[in-house]
Order: C-alpha cells, then structure tokens, then sequence
C-alpha cells in the first residue's frame, strides 16, 4: 500500500489516498485511531467511479469517523480510471438499451456485467482488507457497508473478517448470488429504497429472504435511488454500534 496524498479534514479526520497495486482507493482515520487504540474498520461500498462518488463517500466516512470508525473504499475493476472491460462495456449498453427501452432486464445481460465483477473485485476488497489491517492504527472487528450488493453478499461469505455488514439494494443481482446468499451467517441490515428507478424492487426482496443470517433486518424507505432519508442512515450506524464495537 503506497499513500499518495494526505489532508486533515476540517472535524479532524485524516483522509489519504493510496494505491495498492492497480487499485486505487482512499482510507479516513478518526483523530482518536492509534497504534494503542486501534479503530474498528469500515470498508464503503459504492457502484464505481470514485471521483463522482467522492462526496457522498467522504459523508458516509466522516459520519463514520464520528462514531470511532476508520473507513476505507476502492475503486471497481473497470471504473474510475482503470482499464474498461469490452464484455462489460457491452453489456452496460446492453442493460441501458434494455432499459430505455422499458424491456425486462434478462438473466444475460445481469450475468455477463455482474458476475465477472463479483469475481474480481471480492479478491481485491480482500488484499486490501490485508493491507489495512497492517496498519498499527487499524484494527478489527470490520463492518462493510454499501453497494454493490452482489459484492457486499460474496464477501460476507468469503471474508471471515467482516463481522457485520449493512447492504444496499439498488443493484442487479445474478441467479447464482441468491444460492450464495443462502450462506451468509453474518447479522445484516439492508437498506431499500421503493421507489428506486433502476432496482428490480421484488428481487432486493428475494434476495433479502434467501439471506441465511439469524439476525437481518430490512430498512425499506419510499423514495428514489438517492433519497435516503438520515434517519435510515442513523439506524445503519445503531447496527454497528451493535456489532462492532
């Protein structure tokens, strides 16, 4: 993990990008984290682009840090500035074809953009997972919280580390994720916007019921892709308390 740049934010908190390999990312650090009292780690899931994603990212993390958590994100494979995928690219154009057009979104077209995502991104969140908890001001439990969800399921089947995670619907999920999904054991809370104009509102709830975990919770919320309301975000971070801390 190389750090590339470092600010301290106005309340405190230290932001610094880094790269690790190819992947770039960004990780924020409570005043209070120290190699004597090492912050609980929250890795910040997004959909890609981390430029664009930048302010509500660095809200989510600061809003983190409030509570004593560091918070870290990566780029997707494919976002951002990293190479592009022909097959991806296809079938995003696929998917918006579909979609502008008001058709059903196939199983192929979720297939052939999710899944190779899903496979090459979970491998990454884990090698950087490695190089956080390498940091003497860093320690567990860990939390993952955000999109995508089919990421966020793999890795809280995969990824022993991570102790809790709080999910948002609002992304496509493969046939085969669900299956998956029945393995998860980690508490949950997963947050659905209603009225979310490009989620498939029946398969976030089907998904949500073939989550295996004993304790899993739906946050459901009318309203649009970016209208969560600050309550709901309140009780994401009550679920944490809850679980790691």
């Amino acid at each position: 993990m190389h750090f590339t740049s470092e600010q301290r934010l106005d309340d405190g908190v230290l932001e610094r990008e880094f790269t690790l390999g190819e992947i770039p990312g960004t990780l924020w650090t409570p005043q209070s984290a120290s190699a004597s009292a090492p912050a609980p780690l929250i890795l910040l899931g997004h959909p890609g682009g981390l430029h664009k994603m930048y302010p509500r990212l660095a809200a989510r993390a600061r809003h983190s840090a409030a509570e004593g958590y560091a918070a870290a994100t990566i780029e997707l494979p494919g976002s951002g500035d990293r190479p592009r995928s022909a097959a991806a690219e296809q079938a995003r154009a696929d998917l918006r074809r579909a979609l502008e057009a008001g058709e059903p979104v196939d199983d192929d077209i979720v297939d052939r953009l999710v899944l190779p995502l899903v496979d090459k991104a979970v491998p990454e969140w884990q090698t950087t997972l490695d190089a956080l908890l390498a940091l003497p001001e860093i320690g567990g439990p860990v939390g993952y919280s955000g999109g995508v969800i089919a990421i966020g399921t793999r890795l809280a089947v995969v990824e022993p580390r991570i102790s809790a995670a709080v999910l948002f619907a609002g992304s496509f999920v493969p046939r085969a994720l669900f299956e998956e999904a029945r393995q998860v054991t980690i508490p949950l809370h997963v947050l659905l916007q209603w009225d979310d104009e490009g989620n498939d509102r029946q398969q976030a709830l089907d998904l949500f019921d073939a989550f295996g975990s004993k304790e899993k919770t739906l946050h459901a919320n009318l309203g649009g892709h970016t209208g969560v309301p600050q309550f709901a975000g309140d009780a994401a971070a009550q679920f944490f308390t809850r679980h790691l801390k």
